[in-house]
C-alpha cells in the first residue's frame, strides 16, 4: 500500500521576515498562487486517496497547516513534540502510518520543494515504490544536475539512465564550486533531493542496523500508541522523544547503508533553499532586478531581489545592487545577496 509522509516542520528562518516559526515557507503563497504545502499535497493526490497522505509538523504550525489543507483528517496530521531532526521525524512518522496500513510503502517528501514536471514526478515515484517493494531497499530520488550547485549534497551512481533504478555508490556532502563542476562534468553524480521510498519493515531494519538508539526509541513509541490522536499522542510520546539523538536521516542511515537504490530523474526540481531562489523562479526587469508584489522606482540599481507583502507599498531605490530587500507589515530587511546564507543572525537578534 503506497502512502506518503510529507515533512512540514521548519523554523521559518531562511525566508524571514516573510516566514516565521508559526508560518514557515511551505505555508507562504509567494512562490505560486498556492502554498508549497498545498502544491505538495495536490501533487501526490492523483496517486492515492487522501487517507494515505500524512503530514508531519509541530504544534505551533498545526493551525495554519489545517487552514491550508482543511480536507486532511486530524488523524493524518502527525505532531512531533520536539524537533529532533529527520531521522526521528521519519522513524516516528513511519511508525504512525504503520498503525493504519500493514507494512506500508512510504514515500517521504518535503513540503517546501517546487516540482514543475508533475506527471514525470509521479511516474518516478511509482518506479521508486516498485523498486522498494521488489528489492526491499531504501530508494532515493536523484536529480540530474543542470549546473554545478554548491548548496546541494550529491549522490554517486556511476553511469546512469533516467528513470532506471541503480545502486547508490555513495553520498557526498555539499561541495565547493570546483568539486561541484567536476561532479557535473563526470555525469556520474546526481543532486540529493531528500525524497525517499521504502517499506516500513525495511526502514525499521535499517534503524536497527545503523541507529540502534533510534530503533529502541521507535520500538518504545510503537508499543505506547495504537493510533494518532494529535496533541494527545504528541504528549504521550514526549518522554520517548527526549531519548532521540538529534541527527539527520542522511547521517544516521543513508550514508551507512549498503541497501540504497537511486532513481535518476529530471523533474524540474527546486529546493527553494533561500531568497536566491527568486533569481531562478521569477523574471528579471531590464536592470536584472526581481520584483515581487511591489511598485518599484529604481535609479542606477540592478541585480536585486525585491519582495513586498505590505499593501499599497511603493519601494524606491538608488545606487543599490546585489541586495535582497523584503518589506512586511512588521519589518524591512535589506541583506547583501552574498550574505543571505547568514540570515539566521538577524532572526536571532530580532
Amino acid at each position: 500500500m503506497l502512502t506518503f509522509l510529507i515533512m512540514a516542520g521548519g523554523s521559518g528562518e531562511r525566508f524571514w521576515p516573510l516566514s516565521t516559526k508559526e508560518k514557515p515557507k511551505q505555508l507562504l503563497h509567494i512562490f505560486a498562487e498556492k502554498s508549497l504545502i498545498r502544491l505538495a499535497f495536490e501533487r501526490v493526490l492523483p496517486l492515492v486517496d487522501k487517507s494515505q497522505i500524512f503530514i508531519s509538523t509541530n504544534e505551533i504550525q498545526v493551525k495554519a497547516l489545517k487552514g491550508e489543507l482543511p480536507e486532511v483528517d486530524d488523524s493524518n496530521i502527525i505532531i512531533e513534540p520536539f524537533f529532533k531532526d529527520t531521522a526521528a521525524a521519519i522513524g516516528y512518522g513511519s511508525t504512525i502510518i504503520s498503525k493504519y496500513f500493514n507494512n506500508p510503502t512510504i514515500c517521504v517528501l518535503a513540503s517546501d520543494h517546487l516540482i514543475k514536471k508533475e506527471e514525470e514526478f509521479r511516474k518516478v515515484i511509482l518506479i521508486g515504490a516498485k523498486t522498494a517493494e521488489e528489492k526491499h531497499c531504501i530508494v532515493t530520488l536523484g536529480i540530474k544536475p543542470t549546473y554545478p550547485e554548491t548548496g546541494y549534497g550529491y549522490i554517486n551512481v556511476g553511469k546512469y539512465k533516467l528513470n532506471i533504478p541503480t545502486k547508490c555508490l555513495g553520498f557526498r556532502e555539499k561541495p565547493g564550486i570546483e568539486l561541484a563542476t567536476t561532479y557535473l562534468e563526470s555525469k556520474q553524480y546526481l543532486w540529493n533531493s531528500g525524497m525517499f521510498v521504502f517499506e516500513y519493515s525495511t526502514i525499521i531494519s535499517e534503524f536497527k542496523k545503523h541507529a540502534l538508539n533510534h530503533f529502541n526509541t521507535i520500538t518504545e513509541i510503537n508499543d505506547s500508541i495504537s493510533k494518532n490522536e494529535g496533541i494527545k499522542t504528541s504528549n504521550t510520546v514526549k518522554p520517548f522523544f527526549n531519548e532521540f539523538e538529534k541527527i539527520s536521516i542522511d547521517f544516521a542511515i543513508m550514508e551507512k547503508s549498503n541497501n540504497i537504490y537511486v532513481v535518476p530523474c529530471s523533474i524540474d526540481w527546486d529546493d527553494v533553499v533561500n531568497y536566491k531562489a527568486f533569481d531562478d523562479l521569477f523574471k528579471h526587469d531590464e536592470n536584472g532586478n526581481v520584483v515581487v508584489d511591489a511598485t518599484l522606482v529604481s535609479v542606477d540599481s540592478h541585480d536585486n531581489i525585491i519582495i513586498n507583502s505590505k499593501a499599497n507599498q511603493k519601494i524606491s531605490i538608488m545606487g543599490i545592487s546585489n541586495k535582497v530587500i523584503v518589506c512586511t507589515d512588521k519589518n524591512i530587511m535589506i541583506v547583501d545577496k552574498d550574505k543571505i546564507s547568514q540570515l539566521k543572525q538577524l532572526v536571532i537578534n530580532e
